[in-house]
């Protein structure tokens, strides 16, 4: 894999370094809702595109969460970061994950996280996230479904847009085959890195039940948030309840 500095932004100046990793419909906007209210006197995040999303999205790549994840690691080098935190939304979870093996990760905080083990789904509704691709109407369903079928109809239209306008199509259908796919939790289990796992009890995909038996097993210092307004997409929908989550997390590692 070739070495790539991932197009990035910082925000704030804290001592305490964070990754933030993006999902499978966007690219590092999907942190635009929270970017007013995060503690940047504590910590200073780095919000990534990864290829084939935002300004990398004419990147080359295998577009897998292992390369992601040494992406990750050499932006953290060029940062000077050889310790840091990662937040990481659904898919931008799975990259974090990946992480685990470094030695460098302080605490991961996942956001609707897909397992390490991957995502395997029945033949209809793989049908339904594969053809997203070409099909803005079968990402609109998918948002749809996994945010409880309660949202503004302009809320959606929006979701997709954004998806539509910061995604390179071949390699948004090469990241499901990754995300999904893969199976790799026997390198992480049993990591020491404390482990949050943050859901939406509106999101009938990553539900609690599914993290209980995948995220909180595997990780002895797993610990598992239920946000109750939530869907698949607390940046947008409970941005507030998010952030007092994640960082109150976070904290534990510089309180300790």
């Amino acid at each position: 894999m070739t070495p790539f500095v991932l197009p990035h932004e910082l925000h704030g100046d804290g001592p305490h370094k964070v990754l933030a990793v993006h999902g499978w419909f966007a690219d590092r906007s999907a942190y635009a809702p929270v970017l007013a209210d995060l503690d940047r006197a504590s910590f200073q995040y780095a919000l990534v595109d990864l290829r084939g999303y935002g300004a990398a999205e004419d990147t080359a790549g295998d577009f897998t969460t292992a390369e992601a994840a040494a992406d990750l690691v050499e932006l953290a080098d060029r940062l000077g970061w050889e310790r840091f935190s990662v937040v990481g939304h659904s898919m931008g979870a799975a990259v974090g994950q990946r992480l685990l093996t470094t030695g460098r990760v302080r605490r991961l905080a996942g956001i609707s996280p897909v397992p390490a083990s991957g995502f395997p789904m029945p033949s209809q509704q793989w049908e339904l996230f594969a053809e997203a691709e070409h099909r803005p109407e079968n990402r609109r369903a998918v948002i749809d479904l996994t945010s409880g079928g309660r949202r503004p109809a302009a809320w959606l239209d929006r979701m997709v847009a954004r998806s539509l306008a910061v995604t390179a199509p071949k390699a948004f259908r090469a990241w499901l085959d990754s995300w999904a796919g893969e199976d790799f939790h026997a390198e992480v289990a049993g990591s020491r890195v404390p482990a949050l796992a943050v859901t939406g009890a509106l999101d009938p995909a990553v539900t609690a039940e599914l993290l209980r038996g995948t995220w909180l097993r595997w990780y002895p210092q797993g610990h598992l948030v239920e946000l109750s307004a939530a869907g698949h997409y607390s940046m947008d929908e409970t941005p507030l309840e998010l952030i007092r989550v994640v960082e109150d997390f976070l904290r534990e590692d510089d309180a300790a």
